[in-house]
């Protein structure tokens, strides 16, 4: 995705005169794609009110831009199967955030504009907070599932050694409840099937004869049944791992083994239970938290144009979408055409020769206009 600059500049005729010639260098130099961005009447309040709002606004906008990027990530570790399909969840009202970012409106029915400003502030922190909040909770339970099927899927990968038998053992291939006799699973190289057949007999007295039988197999070896006397388990263990024959620790029981089973039953029903309305969540309070977070950028232009132009309010709100590739040029033509909003920053730029494309005022950057920055490039998923 792109990067946005939401600028404005006063509303006088010098200015908006300013913004076409603005709008014509940029459209016929390929610099950016410009789009009215309108910002209704607010309630300005005092002037001191503004400036503690300044700060706070800043801070919401970082926490906003922050709950965005959470949420993004999370749709696409959910749908970790398709980057493309994780992209396209990635709406504000139903639309894509570049249609939504060009054709702006203010919410009216959530933030009236009766509101002060610092009351439509607390109402967009509460609800990104509260978002955020539910987001925790429904990412730790669905993780959860997630990490304890992975747990058990796990054990159904592994080799021979050490995989989880529930899936591959039967009833049928033990001898069960002999006060004398056990089945024992050997796991024998595939190179030495033709050495166990001769010798397993005789690794130690009291062997069925002909009790074994190869019950799975995976690209090392197989899984050998053998039936023994209880008494000689430790030599007959002791002489086949002398022989490169390993006899996996393991007692056949029936209800651990079913248990098994169904829990991962269960959880594979669980995620698959979950991942719709997860999913449909995600998308639906990724929109409101973008749709919150750009109406926190438009009181950031409505307190800054106010601090910086003065009243009563009067100024021209504009957003950007630089080409990536003219990003500086874009810049050095919108400082010219605008200088005159502020002699001394541009000064100051042109004597540290624009290789800084800012001064650097509290970490923000300053330009003779208000400029803000709307980073979208978080947002993108690898393919």
């Amino acid at each position: 995705m792109s990067e946005f600059w939401l600028i404005s500049v006063p509303g006088d005729k010098t200015n908006l005169a300013a913004l076409e010639r603005m709008n014509t260098v940029t459209s016929k130099a390929n610099l950016s794609s410009n789009a009215k961005f309108v910002i209704p009447d607010l309630k300005v309040g005092t002037l001191d009110s503004l400036v503690g709002l300044s700060d706070d606004l800043g801070k919401v906008d970082l926490f906003g831009e922050s709950l965005i990027k959470k949420i993004a990530q999370y749709i696409g570790e959910v749908m970790n199967d398709s980057a493309e399909k994780a992209q396209e969840n990635l709406l504000a009202n139903g639309v894509d955030l570049i249609s939504y970012l060009s054709r702006f409106e203010w919410d009216m029915a959530k933030y009236p504009v009766k509101q002060s400003l610092i009351n439509i502030t607390d109402s967009l922190t509460k609800q990104m907070t509260q978002i955020e909040t539910d987001l925790k909770s429904r990412a730790q339970t669905y993780n959860n599932i997630k990490s304890n099927l992975h747990s058990l899927e796990r054990k159904t990968a592994g080799n021979l050694l050490t995989r989880t038998l529930a899936d591959i053992v039967n009833k049928e291939d033990f001898v069960l409840n002999s006060e004398y006799l056990i089945t024992l699973l050997v796991v024998v190289p595939k190179t030495s099937y033709a050495a166990w057949q001769k010798t397993y007999e005789s690794l130690s007295d009291m062997v069925v004869p002909r009790s074994t039988k190869l019950v799975a197999e995976d690209t090392e070896g197989g899984l050998f049944t053998v039936t023994i006397f209880r008494k000689v388990i430790d030599e007959f263990k002791a002489k086949a791992r002398e022989n490169k024959f390993i006899v996996r620790e393991f007692l056949y029981n029936e209800k651990e083994l079913q248990s098994e089973k169904d829990e991962l039953i269960k959880l594979e029903a669980d995620k698959k239970q979950q991942y719709g309305p997860l999913l449909r969540w995600l998308k639906v309070n990724f929109s409101e938290a973008f749709i919150a977070w750009i109406h926190i950028k438009a009181l950031r232009v409505f307190v800054e144009s106010v601090l910086r132009y003065g009243l009563p309010v009067n100024f021209h709100a504009v957003i950007l979408q630089p080409n990536k590739k003219s990003m500086k040029r874009l810049r050095d033509v919108l400082n010219a055409i605008f200088r005159h909003l502020d002699e001394a920053a541009a000064a100051n730029m042109k004597d540290v020769g624009m290789d800084i494309p800012g001064l650097q005022l509290n970490t923000q950057e300053y330009y003779p206009y208000v400029c803000f920055k709307i980073d979208l490039t978080s947002l993108d998923f690898e393919p």
